[in-house]
């Protein structure tokens, strides 16, 4: 399935005009809209978008504005953002990205959580052995999901294994995790805890003491998620700013042809080199325990 899916390079990393758009069969669809968000839903199997490489620093998301929903590098102030390397963790420590048909309704409180949605696509940690990149579509099964709450907002994140991982077949729900790879969920609550703080943020927190859910939990949020797409799709909940055109969704009514010019005007491939980073970014930081 992963093939179908092939990123499209505009510009070159490291740059505030850098894109990485989707094409399927020479076609750029929209990974937030287009890609089914099940690869397989009988054999429970989903698809899922790397957005950010393990080890990697650039915090690339998909935009959520632009049409077809490019992954692009996010800003503030004006300037790329990237994220520290908070001793021992060397950038993102998972393959960190989302899935598709997914939205986190900023209208919507969580009964459990208290807090309203984050209004992006639900994210996805990745924990398998392979180093994705950006604009690669994974098959993976769920195995649990921790409830972040990032400035007053639900932020879930859902943790997965690829389903080619050689540990796949031992990872069918949360507590394996633990006994396959120990230390891996404290670290994943560890890491998005504090890698706010090199940049002189509080330390995150999380609903339900930091624990996390298992893979029953995890499956009904996502599916609320995507019953909350539906509604965001078919233009009866407000996009607030929110790009939904498309090329698939038969019942949305932002959806294109190939003629309409939002599709025509889209760029061609004209990829890059790298620009170089600021050196800083590579700076350990070493944050004292609490």
């Amino acid at each position: 399935m992963s093939s179908q899916y092939v990123p499209r390079l505009i510009g070159a990393p490291n740059t505030l005009d850098h894109r990485v758009y989707t094409e399927s069969n020479g076609s750029i669809v929209s990974p937030f809209h287009d890609i089914p968000l099940f690869a397989d839903q009988k054999a429970g199997i989903l698809n899922m978008i790397v957005e950010v490489p393990r080890w990697t620093n650039a915090k690339m998301e998909i935009s959520k504005e632009e049409p077809f929903n490019p992954i692009k590098q996010d800003i503030k102030k004006g300037k790329l953002r990237f994220v520290r390397n908070v001793f021992p963790y060397k950038g993102y420590i998972w393959n960190y990205g989302a899935f598709p048909q997914t939205w986190e309704d900023p209208n919507h409180t969580d009964p459990e959580t208290q807090a309203k949605g984050d209004n992006d696509p639900l994210d996805v940690c990745e924990i398998g052995e392979q180093v994705g990149y950006t604009g690669q579509v994974k098959q993976v099964k769920v195995l649990g999901i921790m409830a972040l709450l990032d400035e007053g907002e639900t932020d879930w994140k859902v943790l997965v294994i690829d389903v080619t991982d050689p540990l796949a077949a031992k990872l069918n729900d949360i507590d394996d995790v633990e006994k396959v790879l120990p230390g891996l969920v404290r670290s994943t609550n560890e890491w998005f805890r504090i890698y706010k703080i090199p940049d002189g943020k509080p330390e995150n927190v999380f609903a339900f003491n930091g624990e996390a859910k298992d893979k029953k939990y995890a499956l009904q949020v996502i599916q609320d998620c995507h019953a909350a797409w539906r509604g965001l799709i078919a233009g009866t909940s407000p996009a607030g700013g929110i790009s939904v055109s498309n090329l698939t969704v038969q019942t949305s009514p932002d959806l294109v042809t190939k003629n309409d010019p939002v599709y025509a005007n889209l760029p061609r491939d004209s990829r890059k080199p790298a620009a170089p980073i600021d050196p800083s970014i590579d700076k350990w930081f070493y944050i004292s325990p609490a």
